[in-house]
């Protein structure tokens, strides 16, 4: 059995990234969605195993101590975003394609663990004001949060040019047709 190929998606919080992984696993039984393991606190109705493993930071400190982590980030302080490996590897293993949705510093970070095996997308809001009225709608946030969310989105964007794609998500058809073909495209090469 041949193993599965990695395809990262990456973006600022609120650019659409989730959405489009959602519709892709949707349409292919041969993804697999790598959960990620998180220290923050659910929003809205996530569930534990199925949209993260929700952990404490004291649990994620240890992971990290005992290498765990294919990747690993501290978003804002004690709070944690990573990839188990031995999450990924079983996926792999039983080859099927994985879908990561993860921040930009660890879609980078995955991509250059796995270099042409891995395809890395970058999901780009039209605009930081435009990114700023999708988090008002989302209503899950406080203003607080919001605000850090946009100016942490800014210093976000200056990472796409380490991806392999960059899809503007200026409407929502656009973009997940443009994932769909990028994906096929990656997908079909090699075979």
């Amino acid at each position: 059995m041949n193993e599965g190929k990695i395809i990262i998606f990456s973006a600022p919080s609120g650019a659409g990234k989730t959405t489009i992984v959602r519709h892709l696993l949707s349409k292919h039984n041969d993804f697999a969605f790598s959960v990620s393991a998180t220290s923050r606190k659910p929003r809205g109705k996530e569930v534990n195993g199925v949209d993260y493993f929700f952990i404490t930071a004291e649990e994620f400190k240890t992971k990290i101590a005992n290498n765990e982590f294919l990747e690993w980030q501290e978003v804002y302080p004690d709070n944690f975003y990573g990839s188990l490996k031995s999450e990924v590897d079983k996926i792999l293993q039983n080859g099927k394609n994985i879908l990561f949705d993860v921040d930009v510093v660890g879609g980078s970070n995955i991509k250059k663990h796995y270099g042409e095996r891995a395809l890395a997308l970058f999901i780009q809001p039209p605009s930081i004001t435009e990114l700023e009225k999708r988090l008002l709608a989302r209503s899950t946030d406080n203003m607080e949060v919001i605000r850090e969310r946009v100016e942490k989105a800014a210093r976000e964007l200056e990472f796409s040019h380490l991806f392999d794609v960059i899809i503007v998500n200026d409407t929502l058809e656009h973009a997940l047709q443009e994932a769909e073909d990028q994906v096929r495209a990656f997908l079909g090469a090699g075979k």
